[in-house]
């Protein structure tokens, strides 16, 4: 299985001058350190010389002891001063299971994530637990979340299978929006959980009419490798 570590690991290797991608997630640092990791990459179909710098931000996961109020205002200062044309939520606001109570709601750290600040927007997709911590969206096996309904609610627009055309000193491109891949938990096979997704790669490429480059958010990185040679 691919990791949203081993995945930004793997295309770090990648150094070059077309796509800066500064991330945080939390999970992957040590409990309470907040660093900052750079990736200049370089994609095959990349324009040459257009430079675009992005801000990542996945796994938040708001807690009020592992990620209380006052920490997610503080990743929010940190990516405010990174200087990123554009910022990407990747999704897993909530806490999960894992954590038990006290969780935070939505409606208490959307506002705060809503103050992240970029001159192409700040734009997001979903993770498994924004699903699977809500009980009535995994019975009705449809949406909307509550963290869809709060972060739109606090200006930052929410990618489920759709895309956006944005432009940068002139050249476009565009940011694509995955529903996530494990959104309902239907049961329990051999010890092991089974889940269905809302993604759909092909329905969200397609929504692509020109050939401008394609930027694919996804909560889960293991789509990547179906991601047709054509848009890599």
């Amino acid at each position: 299985m691919i990791t949203r570590r081993t995945f930004l690991r793997g295309i770090g290797v990648a150094v070059g001058t077309g796509i800066g991608l500064a991330g945080y997630a939390f999970g992957v640092e040590p409990l309470y350190r907040l660093s900052v990791t750079t990736y200049r990459l370089s994609p095959r179909t990349w324009p040459a010389g257009f430079r675009l710098r992005l801000a990542v931000v996945a796994d938040v996961h708001a807690h009020r002891h592992s990620m209380p109020i006052a920490r997610i205002d503080e990743i929010v200062s940190v990516t405010n001063g990174l200087g990123a044309d554009a910022v990407l939520l990747l999704g897993d606001y909530m806490s999960g299971k894992y954590w038990r109570l006290p969780r935070i709601a939505a409606e208490d750290w959307a506002p705060v994530l809503g103050q992240l600040r970029a001159p192409l927007g700040v734009h997001a997709v979903l993770g498994n637990h924004d699903w699977w911590e809500e009980p009535d969206a995994q019975r009705l096996r449809r949406g909307p979340v509550q963290s869809r309904l709060q972060l739109e609610k606090a200006g930052i627009p929410v990618y489920e299978n759709d895309v956006v055309r944005l432009t940068k000193d002139g050249q476009p491109f565009w940011l694509a929006g995955l529903a996530d891949q494990i959104a309902f938990i239907t049961g329990i096979v051999d010890g092991r959980m089974v889940f269905q997704g809302l993604d759909d790669l092909d329905g969200t490429l397609a929504r692509v009419t020109d050939d401008a480059p394609v930027i694919l958010m996804a909560h889960e990185p293991d789509i990547f490798p179906k991601v047709p040679a054509v848009w890599r």
